[in-house]
């Protein structure tokens, strides 16, 4: 549960240093004055703690005697490990990536419609992209690791895992790869009451206007 608690934090540090030297908007000011905000980073390491390190334990001795003693599959044969695989990714990963950025918003003070207007933009994409990734390292996990110690094994991929998630959680705007998650998506119905955008807005007005000395 230590070691959950250190490495997410680490992660979020690294996130924030990230977050700031990315971001497209900001003075010299705003550049110099930059500290790690370890309140933030408390709370990282608190969801580590309190979830990750707990119930990850709990969830890799239920998996492996689940389908070694129900499901009579052989240890770390192709079907032992493609079922652990897809149980982890399907069931763990988005239970965890959910808890995540739920946590991280009622903590940061954000109301109920916040929360979820960040879930319904961040959560979809992030659990796409962790898909591309964790199979893989969880392959290797359940096949070559023993069961006490793949949560360790897990956290130190989650160094980088929860970099990742705590600078996607400090996102004010959807970032490009989620707008491109979006485009893929189909496109809201006409007359659903979407609000438009600043650029249709402005665009609206500039058509307007042009029109206006059209008829003038």
């Amino acid at each position: 549960m230590v070691s959950s608690g250190i490495i997410w934090g680490i992660g979020d540090m690294a996130a924030q240093t990230i977050t700031h030297t990315t971001a497209k908007k900001r003075n010299d000011e705003e550049k110099e004055r930059f500290h790690i905000n370890w309140k933030r980073v408390a709370k990282t390491s608190l969801f580590g703690i309190g979830f990750v390190g707990p119930v990850g334990h709990l969830w890799y001795d239920w998996l492996d005697s689940f389908i070694r003693l129900r499901l009579k599959l052989h240890p770390r044969s192709f079907c032992f490990i493609a079922m652990k695989v897809a149980l982890d990714v399907t069931i763990f990963g988005p239970m965890d990536l959910l808890l995540f950025f739920t946590y991280m918003g009622f903590t940061s003070g954000k109301s109920v419609s916040q929360v979820a207007e960040e879930l319904r933009r961040d959560f979809i994409p992030a659990v796409i992209l962790e898909g591309t990734m964790w199979p893989f390292v969880q392959i290797a996990n359940f096949r070559f690791v023993p069961v006490e110690y793949q949560l360790l094994y897990v956290n130190i991929f989650c160094l980088l895992d929860s970099c990742f998630l705590s600078w996607v959680e400090q996102q004010e705007e959807a970032l490009p790869w989620m707008d491109w998650f979006k485009s893929c998506m189909p496109a809201d119905k006409a007359g659903s009451g979407s609000k438009p955008t600043a650029d249709e807005l402005e665009a609206r007005s500039l058509m307007g206007a042009h029109e206006a000395d059209e008829n003038g």
